[in-house]
């Protein structure tokens, strides 16, 4: 089997989608599926430092990068659109992700020509928060480009059954799996010493730390979180909220805005993006998880946190129900009243914070690693391929 993967970026400042991507392709590569990944060289406002138009031979799989003009975020590429139509037919099956972005198009395409199976991942971006935001230059554009290209997908790759739902009045016909992110296990097995971050941020010492981990982005419900964190610091003074993330779009200044009018500034840091130990070290310091969006796929972060057995406190847009079925975290409804009181929970009853804690961990460990998914995703490219029913996941 010979899986070709198409992103239009995997640089790390486009935080989990991007993460995603390489880590699936990984896991799946691992088990014996020959992966190649083609994508452009973006990174945010830089570009990255690496060679063009050769592979590069990773652990598992193969990545070649191809430069690209950047309009309006579209990321076109003749180079790469020009591989896809000589060396599409090379392989047994096309996964593309993301949507709104150029290179999805010539993918399309280039598999409809040659009549190679293809699936979709939009990674969140047919949620109805996310139709609507901007929605000036994406209408037209999802009518006549987008939607014909996902009609004639052999599937289209959810990551969550309440995403799946949320689609349905897009009428678009293509069968639909479910297929959630994962994380590596191993990453999470020991909890790092949180010194490495309070070294670092000395000014988060002897605080009761919630963190948030995730882009700075307007969908991520910062605007929420601030109201909500002012409400809380004013009962738990003791509280130091972490805002970990990077800034591509250059909206940092609009969220500190927010914690300003909150007048809780002064018991904010905002790290950057954090990677690697010092992400593992600001999660082992962290005492609460919070993810207060607007609009997820599946985040990444959430299964972090709650794989380092942290309480979490996440919204219902967060697209994880079986979270809040499995009393794993609180999962509550987008307005910053209740993500507030959620937090003051947990900071009033600590043992039934860590119980949450404890619980949210064994759901992580027991059906969101990387390698249970990789072979759920094996399983839908076989039957794709093999022309079988699609099984149900």
């Amino acid at each position: 089997m010979k899986i070709l993967i198409v992103a239009p970026a995997i640089g790390n400042v486009y935080g989990g989608p991007s993460k995603c991507i390489v880590e699936l392709a990984e896991a799946i590569a691992s088990l014996g599926v020959s992966i190649d990944i083609v994508t452009t060289n973006a990174n945010g406002s830089k570009t990255l430092d690496v060679p063009l138009h050769i592979w590069i031979t990773e652990k598992y799989y193969r990545v070649q990068y191809f430069p690209y003009w950047d309009l309006l975020d579209y990321k076109f590429t003749w180079s790469l659109t020009r591989w896809l139509f000589q060396h599409v037919s090379d392989y047994n099956l096309v996964h593309t992700n993301a949507i709104f972005s150029y290179p999805a198009l010539p993918t399309y395409w280039a598999c409809q020509l040659y009549r190679i199976p293809y699936i979709v991942t939009p990674h969140g971006m047919l949620e109805p928060w996310a139709l609507a935001y901007k929605s000036w230059k994406k209408k037209f554009y999802f009518a006549v480009l987008e939607k014909p290209g996902l009609r004639n997908a052999s599937a289209i790759q959810m990551l969550a059954s309440t995403e799946a739902e949320r689609i349905k009045n897009l009428q678009l016909t293509t069968p639909l799996v479910i297929v959630p992110n994962g994380i590596y296990g191993k990453d999470f097995e020991d909890i790092l010493s949180p010194e490495l971050f309070h070294e670092k941020f000395p000014d988060t010492k002897n605080k009761k730390l919630i963190i948030f981990l995730g882009r700075i982005d307007p969908k991520k419900g910062l605007d929420l979180l601030a109201t909500a964190f002012a409400k809380v610091h004013k009962q738990f003074p003791e509280t130091h909220l972490i805002v970990a993330g990077p800034d591509n779009i250059g909206f940092l200044p609009t969220v500190k805005s927010y914690f300003m009018e909150a007048d809780c500034i002064n018991a904010v840091s905002f790290t950057g993006m954090l990677t690697g130990s010092m992400k593992y070290a600001a999660l082992a310091a962290a005492s609460i998880y919070v993810a207060p969006s607007y609009s997820e796929g599946f985040s990444i972060s959430v299964l972090e946190g709650m794989a380092t057995g942290l309480p979490c406190v996440i919204t219902t847009e967060c697209n994880f129900p079986e979270a809040a079925a499995a009393k794993a975290a609180h999962v509550v409804d987008t307005n910053y009243d209740a993500i507030a009181d959620s937090l003051i929970h947990c900071l009033t009853n600590p043992e039934q914070a860590k119980i949450m804690g404890d619980r949210a961990r064994q759901l992580i460990f027991e059906k969101y690693i990387w390698e249970h998914i990789a072979a759920k995703m094996i399983s839908v490219y076989t039957a794709i391929i093999e022309g079988q029913v699609i099984p149900a996941l």
